[in-house]
């Protein structure tokens, strides 16, 4: 009985231990503000929970509806985290009756010197349907963001 215990105890043992960490990225200055948080865990992936983020514009060429816009995981359209590059694609159309608008941010990072630290740009592009011109009006930001993954 007691090898049986202990047989299954090792066996326990051996099972890998997923560990979960977060991830946060900021860009301040110029004509965005972009903040995004998430929980990773890892192992098979290292999929994402609990992801939330922001990005307020400054920029007063882009629509008043769209130039706050919070994100959740449902708006996370793409993400990539592989050690030396992290990669995150957000995307959200305009809500109500609307036409048709969207903001979508792309950030593009590798990994630097400091222990979970990544630095790279976002390019951030802003779609507003609305107005008299029959293509819309888009803006495109871009700037610096620093991330950090624990």
């Amino acid at each position: 009985m007691r090898f049986i215990l202990c047989a299954g105890l090792l066996m326990a043992g051996a099972v890998p231990a997923f560990a979960s960490g977060g991830l946060s990225c900021e860009a301040e200055g110029g004509s965005a503000k972009i903040a995004v948080e998430s929980g990773v865990t890892r192992g098979m992936g290292s999929p994402v929970f609990n992801f939330r983020g922001s990005v307020v514009i400054s920029e007063k060429s882009v629509a008043e509806d769209l130039r706050t816009t919070a994100f959740t995981g449902e708006h996370l359209a793409q993400y990539w985290l592989d050690g030396e590059e992290l990669r995150l694609v957000l995307y959200r159309e305009r809500e109500g009756d609307k036409p048709h608008g969207y903001v979508e941010i792309t950030v593009l990072t590798k990994s630097h010197g400091d222990e979970g630290g990544y630095a790279g740009t976002y390019d951030l592009t802003a779609y507003d349907g609305t107005g008299d011109d029959p293509e819309g009006k888009t803006v495109k930001l871009e700037g610096k963001i620093g991330c950090f993954v624990e």
